[in-house]
C-alpha cells in the first residue's frame, strides 16, 4: 500500500464527473467519499489538520506510535464493504486481529472479569461473581440480540428524514425497551451490582451515560459477540491510510491543511465551500463530517431553522475525554490489550461527569496497551499505552491548562498502585489531550468527545438528519448525526448516504 506521502492529488479540473466535497476526513468522511466515488462522483476530501483521520489521527513520538482515538474495531464487515466497492480486498491491505478477551475489567478491590465472545467462558466469568445471575445474563444477551437485529441490522443504515419514519419504528423501540436506560434494562435481568456495571458500561464507549442512554444501545453486547472485537495491526491509523488509498484509487483527492470557513448556499441549495484562505470550491453536493453543531452553527452561519443556536445550546453534549499517551522502557506483560479499571464509584462518578459537570478526585479508566498485540508500535523492549478518563465537557468550566498535569500525575499514581508497578521509573515519553484540544483541533462543540449524547430524545429522527433539513444537497455523516458515535455508527452514517444522495448522473 502506498503511504500518504506517495499519493499526489490528481488534477481534477477537466474531470467531467459531478463534484462532491467532503468536509473532514474522520472515518465517516472517508467512508462517505468512497461510497460517493463508487456512485460516479468526483470527490474532494478537505481536512483542516495536517494529516487525515480526524479523531483517528496518529501521534508519533520518540519511536512510539499512538492511535489518537478509536482503538476498538467492531463490525469489521463495514470496512470490508468499502474495499469491495473499490474491487479490492481489505485483507490485502489491513490485518485485523481478534481480541481474546475483548476487555479485562478490573474493579477497585482487584477482582477481574475477562469479557469475551466465548459463551462458555462468559458463563464461567459471570458465575465467578454471582452464580445466581447466569440465567439472567443469558436472558439479557437474548434481549441484546433482538435489539441488535432491529436497532443495528435493520435500522442502522436507514435514514430518519421525517417524523413518520420515527413513528413507524416507535412500537418496536418501546417493545424492546428503548424508553428505558441501559442500566435499567441490565438491572432487570442481573442482580449483582458489579455484573450490572460490566454489562451496562458500553454507552461510555460512544459518549453516553449508562443511566441516561437509551436501552437501544444494549445492542452493543450482541454486536461484539457476533462480529468480535478486533485490532488493526500497525494501529487504527492503518485503516485510515487504507481508506485514503481507496479514495485516490477512485480518482478522488484529499487535501490536508484545507480549513473550510463556510458552506456556500444559493437558492436553498449547497453549492460548494469557501476555505479560510478565500478559495472557493464549487460542488454539486457537500457532505459534512465536521461536528454537527459546528456545521449548523458556524459553517452555515447559524442560519438553520431547526438546529439554530438556541436549540444547540439546549442540546446535551457527550462527556469530555482526558487522554494520556505514554511509553515505557520496559514491558508490562500482565496488562491486557484492553483493560477497564473501575473506580470505587459507578453511578456517583457518572453523575459527576454528566450531570454535575464536576471533576471528581476518583476516576474510572480505559487502559490501552497496543504493544500487547503489535510490538512494532514501540521500540524493542518498550511498551506503548494510552489511558482515557471520561471527564466533564467544557460546560464544566474546568481550567485544563492548569489541571492537565496534576490530573495526569494522579492517573499515573493510580496505575502504578494497581496494574503498573514501576511505571514512574520506566516512563520515557508522554503526551496529553484534554477537552480543550477536542475543541481546538476537531472544533467539537463544548469540547465533547463524541458529539451529541446518545439519549432517546437525541437519537434517530431527533438527531441532525443525514440529509440536511434546511439546505438541499447538503448531507451529514459522523458521530453527530444518525445513527451516532463509535466506528459502526459513523461507518453506518455513510451507508445512509446511499439512500439519500442522488446518483451522480442526476447532475450530468
Amino acid at each position: 500500500m502506498l503511504t500518504l506521502a506517495d499519493m499526489p492529488n490528481p488534477v481534477t479540473s477537466s474531470d467531467p464527473r459531478a463534484h462532491a466535497v467532503v468536509i473532514g476526513s474522520g472515518f465517516g468522511g472517508l467512508a462517505a467519499a468512497i461510497r460517493l466515488g463508487a456512485r460516479g462522483y468526483r470527490v474532494t476530501v478537505l481536512e483542516r489538520l495536517e494529516q487525515p483521520g480526524g479523531r483517528a489521527r496518529v501521534h508519533r513520538q520518540d519511536g512510539f506510535t499512538f492511535d489518537a482515538g478509536p482503538t476498538i474495531v467492531t463490525a469489521p464487515f463495514l470496512f470490508e464493504e468499502l474495499w469491495r466497492l473499490c474491487g479490492r480486498r481489505m485483507d490485502d491491505d489491513v490485518t485485523l486481529v481478534p481480541m481474546r478477551p475483548f476487555y479485562r475489567i478490573r474493579f477497585d478491590d482487584g477482582a477481574t472479569f475477562d469479557y469475551s465472545g466465548d459463551i462458555a467462558a462468559m458463563r464461567a466469568e459471570v458465575a465467578k461473581f454471582s452464580s445466581a445471575d447466569v440465567a439472567g445474563y443469558e436472558a439479557f444477551m437474548a434481549r441484546s440480540e433482538a435489539i441488535c437485529r432491529v436497532g443495528f441490522e435493520e435500522l442502522g443504515h436507514v435514514p430518519f428524514s421525517s417524523v413518520t419514519d420515527m413513528l413507524r419504528i416507535m412500537p418496536s423501540l418501546l417493545r424492546l425497551g428503548g424508553h428505558r436506560s441501559v442500566y435499567d434494562l441490565v438491572a432487570s435481568y442481573i442482580r449483582d451490582e458489579r455484573l450490572r456495571t460490566i454489562f451496562s458500561f458500553h454507552p461510555l464507549l460512544i459518549g453516553g451515560s449508562p443511566f441516561r442512554a437509551s436501552a437501544i444501545y444494549c445492542l452493543i453486547a450482541h454486536l461484539e459477540r457476533r462480529w468480535g472485537v478486533h485490532f488493526a495491526m500497525g494501529g487504527t491509523g492503518r485503516l485510515v491510510d487504507g481508506l485514503c488509498d481507496l479514495i485516490w484509487g477512485q480518482g478522488g483527492a484529499l487535501r490536508c491543511g484545507a480549513d473550510v470557513a463556510r458552506i456556500t448556499v444559493a437558492g436553498g441549495k449547497a453549492t460548494g465551500v469557501t476555505l479560510a484562505n478565500g478559495e472557493a470550491i464549487p460542488a454539486e453536493i457537500v457532505v459534512s463530517n465536521a461536528d454537527s453543531a459546528f456545521t449548523y452553527g458556524t459553517l452555515l452561519g447559524g442560519t438553520a431553522k431547526r438546529w439554530n443556536a438556541r436549540r444547540l445550546g439546549r442540546a446535551h453534549s457527550s462527556m469530555g475525554l482526558f487522554v494520556w499517551y505514554f511509553g515505557t522502557s520496559k514491558k508490562f506483560p500482565d496488562v491486557a490489550h484492553h483493560t477497564i479499571l473501575m473506580g470505587p464509584r459507578y453511578r456517583g462518578l457518572i453523575e459527576d461527569i454528566f450531570t454535575k459537570k464536576r471533576l471528581a478526585k476518583d476516576f474510572s479508566l480505559y487502559l490501552h496497551r497496543p504493544t500487547a498485540t503489535d510490538p512494532m508500535l514501540a521500540p524493542p523492549g518498550h511498551d506503548a499505552f494510552y489511558v482515557l478518563s471520561p471527564v466533564p465537557n467544557l460546560d464544566g468550566g474546568q481550567d485544563w491548562a492548569a489541571l492537565a498535569e496534576p490530573y495526569r500525575e494522579a492517573i499515573a499514581r493510580h496505575l502504578e498502585a494497581t496494574v503498573m508497578p514501576g511505571l514512574s521509573e520506566s516512563l520515557v515519553t508522554s503526551k496529553v489531550t484534554t477537552p480543550n484540544d477536542f475543541a481546538s483541533d476537531f472544533l467539537s462543540y463544548r469540547g465533547s468527545g463524541f458529539g451529541l449524547e446518545p439519549v432517546l430524545t437525541q437519537s434517530a429522527w431527533f438527531r441532525p438528519h443525514n440529509a440536511s433539513e434546511n439546505v438541499r444537497n447538503l448531507y451529514l455523516v459522523g458521530a453527530g448525526t444518525h445513527p451516532g458515535a463509535g466506528l459502526p455508527g459513523v461507518l453506518s452514517s455513510a451507508r445512509v448516504l446511499d439512500s439519500v444522495v442522488p446518483d451522480a448522473r442526476v447532475f450530468a
